[in-house]
C-alpha cells in the first residue's frame, strides 16, 4: 500500500513495469482504511506509533482518491446543445450487434466509438442495422477504432500522431460548433509500459492542438491513476466521470463471472468548450469492457 502511494505521487508507473499495480491503487486505499480500523478496534494491535503511521497513510490516500468523488459543478446553460456518445470495445469484434443497436437505439446515440473493430464486426454490424441509425462512418478496421454517427461527419481521417495504431478522428457539427471526436484506443501497459507512454505523449500533443471543443473517447487502458493519463488532463481535458464524481466507475473486465469489473480503462474525455451533464456504463454480451455513455452540453461561447 505504500508502495502504491509513492509510485502514485510521483508518477513512476510512467514507462515502467509499475504502471500495471498502480490501477489498484483504489484498493490499496480501502484497505487502509480497513486497516486503521483494525488497529483502533483491536487492543493487541493498538499503540500510537502504529495508529499514526496507518493513519498517516489512510489520510494520504484518501486525500488523493476524494476529488474524483466530487462534482464540479460546473451549470449548463438552458438550451445548450448537447451532444450524446459512446464509446465500446468490440473485443476483436466479437461483440453482439444487436445489442450495440439496441444501445444505440435505447441512448439516442448521436457518434458512437468502436475500438478492435475488425472488417467481419464492420459487417456484422451493417447487418445488424447500425448503419441506418448512424449512417455517417468513419470506419478503419485495419487501424482498430472507428467512428459511427447520427451527424455528418466532417474531416475523417486516422491521425498520424505517433501512437501505436493510428487513432480514428471527425467533426461533427452541434449547436452551430464543430467538435472533433477521437476515437481512442491506446497501446496497453502490460504488453510495453514505454510504448504505452509514448502513446500518451502522442495523445497529449493531439490534445494541445485540439481546441476547446475537443472529445477524445474510448479504451485508454488507463485509470486516473497513471501519471501519463493525468497529463493528458493537464493538457486541458476532464473525464467525464470524476466531473460528475463517478470518478471510479469500473469498465474492465466484465467476463470474469462471477467477479465484477475492477477498474476504470474507457473513458470520454473532453475540453473545456463542453460541459458533461451525464455519464453511465452499460454492460454488452460478447465483450469484456462496459460500453460508456456520455451526454455532453455545448457551452455558449466555447
Amino acid at each position: 500500500m505504500f508502495a502504491l502511494l509513492v509510485v502514485r505521487l510521483t508518477g513512476l508507473d510512467a514507462g515502467s513495469v509499475w504502471a500495471v499495480p498502480v490501477v489498484l491503487f483504489p484498493y490499496g486505499a480501502a484497505l487502509s482504511v480497513l486497516l486503521l480500523v483494525a488497529v483502533v478496534a483491536v487492543p493487541a494491535l493498538r499503540s500510537r506509533w502504529t495508529v499514526a503511521v496507518v493513519a498517516l497513510l489512510a489520510a494520504a490516500q484518501v486525500a488523493v482518491l476524494v476529488p474524483r468523488f466530487l462534482p464540479d459543478g460546473r451549470h449548463v446553460p438552458a438550451g445548450a446543445a448537447e451532444l450524446r456518445v459512446a464509446t465500446l470495445n468490440a473485443h476483436v469484434g466479437g461483440v453482439d450487434p444487436r445489442a450495440v443497436l439496441r444501445l444505440v437505439r435505447d441512448e439516442r446515440i448521436d457518434v458512437l466509438a468502436v475500438q478492435e473493430l475488425t472488417r467481419a464486426g464492420v459487417a456484422a454490424f451493417a447487418e445488424a442495422g447500425v448503419g441506418r441509425l448512424l449512417p455517417h462512418q468513419e470506419l478503419h478496421p485495419e487501424n482498430d477504432s472507428s467512428l459511427y454517427s447520427r451527424l455528418p461527419l466532417t474531416r475523417g481521417e486516422p491521425l498520424d500522431a505517433g501512437t501505436a495504431w493510428p487513432q480514428t478522428a471527425a467533426e461533427v457539427t452541434v449547436g452551430g460548433r464543430s467538435v472533433r471526436l477521437v476515437a481512442v484506443h491506446t497501446y496497453y501497459p502490460l504488453g510495453g509500459p514505454g510504448r504505452w507512454t509514448r502513446d500518451f505523449t502522442a495523445l497529449t500533443s493531439v490534445a494541445r492542438g485540439s481546441g476547446p471543443d475537443t472529445v477524445l473517447l474510448g479504451d485508454f487502458n488507463a485509470s486516473l491513476d497513471h501519471a501519463p493519463m493525468r497529463s493528458l488532463l493537464a493538457a486541458g481535458l476532464t473525464d467525464t466521470h470524476a466531473e460528475l464524481g463517478r470518478g471510479w466507475a469500473r469498465t474492465w473486465p466484465t467476463d470474469r463471472a462471477p467477479l465484477p469489473p475492477l477498474v476504470q480503462l474507457d473513458h470520454v474525455l473532453h475540453g473545456p468548450g463542453l460541459t458533461g451533464i451525464s455519464v453511465g456504463e452499460r454492460t454488452l454480451p460478447g465483450t469484456d469492457h462496459r460500453a460508456v455513455v456520455a451526454v455532453l452540453a455545448v457551452r455558449p461561447g466555447g
